[in-house]
């Protein structure tokens, strides 16, 4: 095949890329749903099933472990860019609904763990993959791409605690809906999307890949800025329900819908933070958007104990300032990754930054209830997660040397010639 070829088909199909990314978001965002779906019933099942506060926990910290040993299985075998994506987004969907589905036939406590950690599993299957598969489709504007795709996961995972907040639905509800919601996401993919235009070359089975990936001081250094960033999110995401729930209690808003409607608008609003991030990251430069996303919600982390009793209109403001930053550079550390990474191990690391990102996350929502128990109190349990936007900083600074100056309008260079652009890249 000559270089002109695949730029002749990128030219045809440029047009569809838009349409396929709304299909793959769209899929996204109904499989994630799954995701927070204990998460958002927990008030309703410490009662019924009088769980203990660690317990609690555990149904969300057993979704990150089951993500962390999917993603890293699937780094050793690098299934990522062996399996079409497509293909491994489709079983993993379906999984995921199987294995959330479980929770409706037992009662037990330990089951539910283990169905919590076979969604975590699952998962896996879904987001690094998809990430690839619209990678594929933009070589220009992917990080407004790969953030269109996170923003979308923004909403899968906020979209339990709206469901939660409806007039008080019967946790049952909640597991039932966002099962079948996730296979409907299984569906899209299967019926609506295949690979585009600039695809990564197929790799085959090689042990020594990871090691491939964690010799590129690139990748490495955009890795640790993802460790920084994830931190903060996921445990601000699972515990900030708790949090706003006291904060609106000692203010005597006592309503059952108040704090999971808030917590939806604070989670939801990240989705606008992911497209802004994607567009900035595109212009600005990824590594200086994703360092100052990272500055504005380490401050929000920092301000959120000092607003939790001050005026409800600005506890509010910072909470969603906050639920916009917190997640608006997590696009741009993946679309670092496509730029900078082999192009013939893409898949495996992005999987290997997910699956690391995931690990941290399990430490920071089991600290944080722990925290908030020892002071007796949320009001400043929040202060644990600033560190992680301090390391995330540190490493986006470090992409900013001038010898890593491909993380900015690197794939503009893909574009010309995504073969050469993804080897100038791979050389980094």
């Amino acid at each position: 095949m000559t270089p002109a070829m695949p730029l002749a088909r990128a030219g045809t199909e440029d047009g569809r890329r838009w349409w396929v990314l709304a299909a793959v978001a769209l899929a996204l965002l109904l499989s994630m749903t799954t995701w927070f779906s204990a998460t958002a019933v927990v008030p309703q099942l410490k009662v019924q099933w009088a769980l203990s506060d660690t317990l609690s926990a555990w149904l969300t910290i057993a979704v990150q472990v089951g993500f962390v040993i999917g993603a890293v299985g699937m780094s050793a075998m690098a299934l990522s860019d062996i399996i079409p994506a497509r293909r491994l987004i489709v079983l993993g969907a379906v999984g995921a609904a199987a294995a959330n589905a479980g929770i409706l036939l037992t009662d037990q406590p330990g089951v539910v763990l283990g169905l919590r950690l076979a969604t975590g599993i699952c998962l896996a299957g879904v987001y690094p993959p998809a990430l690839k598969l619209v990678a594929t489709w933009f070589a220009r504007g992917r990080g407004l791409a790969l953030g269109v795709l996170v923003g979308a996961l923004t909403v899968g995972s906020a979209a339990p605690h709206l469901a939660n907040a409806l007039g008080g639905l019967r946790w049952q509800v909640v597991i039932a809906s966002t099962t079948l919601t996730t296979l409907c996401g299984a569906l899209v993919v299967a019926a609506a999307v295949h690979e585009g235009p600039y695809r990564f070359p197929r790799a085959r089975f090689a042990p020594t890949q990871i090691g491939r990936v964690f010799r590129n001081r690139g990748v490495v250094l955009a890795s640790l800025g993802y460790c920084g960033h994830m931190w903060e999110l996921y445990a601000m995401w699972a515990w900030f329900l708790h949090f706003s729930r006291q904060a609106l209690a000692d203010r005597h808003i006592t309503g059952e819908a108040a704090a999971p409607l808030l917590t939806f608008a604070v989670i939801a609003a990240g989705a606008f933070g992911c497209v802004l991030g994607g567009i900035l990251g595109d212009r600005w430069g990824r590594p200086q958007v994703a360092g100052l996303m990272m500055a504005i919600s380490g401050s929000c982390a920092l301000l959120a104990g000092v607003v939790y009793g001050g005026p409800l209109w600005l506890f509010v403001a910072v909470s969603l300032v906050w639920g916009i930053t917190v997640v608006a550079d997590s696009a741009q550390f993946s679309a670092m990754v496509t730029d900078l990474g082999d192009p013939q191990y893409v898949g495996t690391a992005l999987t290997l930054q997910l699956g690391l990102g995931f690990c941290l996350t399990a430490a920071t929502i089991w600290i944080l209830p722990v925290l908030a128990g020892v002071l007796q109190s949320w009001q400043w349990a929040f202060l644990i997660l600033v560190p992680g936007p301090v390391l995330g900083i540190l490493a986006m600074l470090g992409l900013q040397h001038p010898h890593h100056r491909l993380a900015r309008g690197s794939s503009q260079t893909a574009a010309t010639n995504p073969r050469q652009g993804a080897g100038a890249l791979a050389r980094f």
